[in-house]
């Protein structure tokens, strides 16, 4: 009898073997890694939350979850290779095994965005964690209000998972889109995403933002955002910086009295305004 896949509940703390399915090279420097294993079931998540890879001989990397979480049995991760395990998972190939711990951290507040507007501002490879945000609402577009998506890159061909613009759009996607540097091709804006989060229809006091790229983008992200009138308590960041152990012991993440692996790596914006020293807020 044919019986259909759901996540499970493991413990996050045991690793899994999980075999590379297939391999996207996404723009230059960044792929995704879609990964199965043998029971074609995989751990219950939450979008923006992450995980630890380990590779044999180099460790563990903390890699947010770039698929849905209607997309079992399948878990994707979409990462740049910057670093030594980074670089080692970039050479593996399909039908190749890594273990998988998690899921670990804060995730997106998806409770709250019910029956409000969303906007969603996201910035080079931060929209991968941002992904899994986008589907959820889409599948379940009807509970929700407007939602815009503001992306921003270097470049046209810097421009993360250009294939599924399309299908967000005809789904329910406000979309607008931004880039440093245009080509003799490009016929799109050429500016910051801040210039293009304006104008926005939809009541402040009943919308949230979530953001993820650069630092200083999602500083000045929240500044927009305060200036439309959304409440900081309102105004979502994903905090993902170089995270180690996934339960707060080595102090790698630390960023201020938080532990961005443990404490987020979402949080308000309130809670970490002072930290981001955005003085002029």
């Amino acid at each position: 009898m044919n019986t259909v896949s759901q996540p499970i509940r493991v413990s996050n703390w045991q690793p899994q073997l999980f075999r590379i399915e297939s391999i996207a090279d996404e723009i230059p420097g960044v792929r995704t890694i879609h990964l199965a294993n043998e029971l074609e079931r995989i751990p219950s998540f939450s979008p923006g939350q992450f995980n630890m890879l380990y590779i044999p001989g180099f460790g563990e990397a903390a890699i947010s979850i770039s698929s849905g979480v209607h997309e079992v049995p399948r878990l994707s991760h979409t990462f740049r290779a910057v670093g030594n395990v980074t670089r080692a998972l970039s050479r593996l190939n399909e039908g190749e095994q890594i273990g998988v711990r998690g899921p670990f951290g804060n995730p997106w507040p998806i409770e709250m965005l019910l029956g409000k507007d969303v906007i969603i501002v996201a910035g080079g490879i931060g929209l991968a964690p941002l992904r899994p945000v986008i589907e959820c609402l889409l599948k379940n577009r009807p509970k929700y209000g407007a939602i815009k998506l503001v992306y921003g890159a270097k470049s046209p061909r810097e421009l993360l998972f250009q294939e599924q613009f399309s299908r967000w759009i005809n789904g329910g996607l406000e979309m607008e889109v931004t880039v440093d540097r245009g080509t003799p091709q490009w016929q799109g804006h050429i500016g910051v995403v801040t210039e293009i989060i304006r104008p926005f229809g939809g009541d402040p006091k009943k919308t949230l933002l979530l953001t993820c790229g650069p630092e200083i983008m999602m500083r000045f992200v929240a500044r927009e955002a305060i200036a439309l009138g959304i409440s900081p308590s309102h105004v979502f960041l994903s905090l993902e910086r170089n995270m180690s152990c996934a339960m707060g012991m080595c102090g790698v993440c630390q960023f201020g009295p938080e532990f961005v692996c443990k404490d987020g790596p979402v949080f308000s914006f309130d809670r970490v305004k002072t930290l981001l020293r955005l003085e002029d807020i």
